[in-house]
């Protein structure tokens, strides 16, 4: 173990550079016990660890740790009160099968990455195979993101992709599309028997589905609301449709 005791250190400037998205090519950082130990459990190539000198005990087996004291482990945070452990982790390579078959969550130009988190967390609970994000949709290694997806990003693959290229492949692929929207031709989701392998398509917060995708999808499907509020938070709309439709 390698003991860090300057602001200044060259390692330490350079790691913390990855708390901006421009800086983040092939790996990221995550923070506290929880996110490390799903790192451990998933396999995650982690590449350096960043730890308080009260708790390297528990990481002394491990290569690549640095010790480092409180206020220096804060440069590396974008928390008020770190856990005492922050990592580096390389970017996972996930592989695409061609034959896509399965249950999959597409999420299209969704703006918080609280949403997106707590989303693809939902989808992980749900037993589903995979999550496509659009080139618009949050970035899913910020801090906020990898907080509110507790690790599920660890569980099944993310993939960023153009989502309306990506939609006609699943279709391809017998994959049906369900998206979700409030258009007048949509119907009740209690109605819908969801196949074997579909996509269920969420968008943006405040304009929903792109026309194009609306155009594309199979099924548009809404949730019927007996109360007088216009619509529902992205997330808990996906919570619902996830589970229902397993």
């Amino acid at each position: 173990m390698t003991i860090i005791t300057s602001k200044s250190n060259s390692l330490l400037k350079k790691t913390k550079k990855l708390l901006r998205k421009k800086y983040r090519k092939h790996s990221y950082l995550i923070e506290g016990w929880h996110l490390f130990e799903e790192a451990q459990r998933s396999h995650a190539a982690i590449l350096r660890i960043f730890v308080t000198e009260d708790l390297a005990s528990k990481v002394k087996q491990l290569p690549n740790v640095f010790i480092v004291k409180e206020e220096l482990l804060k440069d590396l945070s974008e928390s008020k009160t770190p856990q005492g452990i922050i990592a580096e982790i390389a970017f996972p390579k996930w592989e695409m099968e061609l034959a896509l078959k399965g249950r999959f969550l597409v999420l299209e130009d969704v703006q918080d990455p609280g949403n997106v988190g707590t989303m693809i967390r939902t989808a992980d609970a749900a037993g589903f195979d995979a999550v496509f994000i659009s080139e618009k949709t949050a970035d899913i290694y910020n801090q906020k993101t990898l907080r509110s997806m507790q690790g599920s990003h660890f569980h099944l693959p993310i993939y960023r992709v153009s989502v309306l290229n990506t939609i006609k492949d699943l279709q391809d692929s017998g994959v049906q599309i369900i998206a979700t929207t409030l258009a007048k031709n949509s119907v009740n989701y209690k109605t819908i028997t969801a196949p074997e392998s579909f996509a269920l398509v969420m968008g943006n917060e405040g304009q929903g589905i792109s026309l194009e995708m609306a155009q594309a999808a199979d099924v548009l499907a809404h949730i019927g609301m007996p109360g007088k509020a216009e619509s529902l938070n992205v997330a808990v709309a996906a919570g619902i449709f996830l589970f229902s439709f397993i």
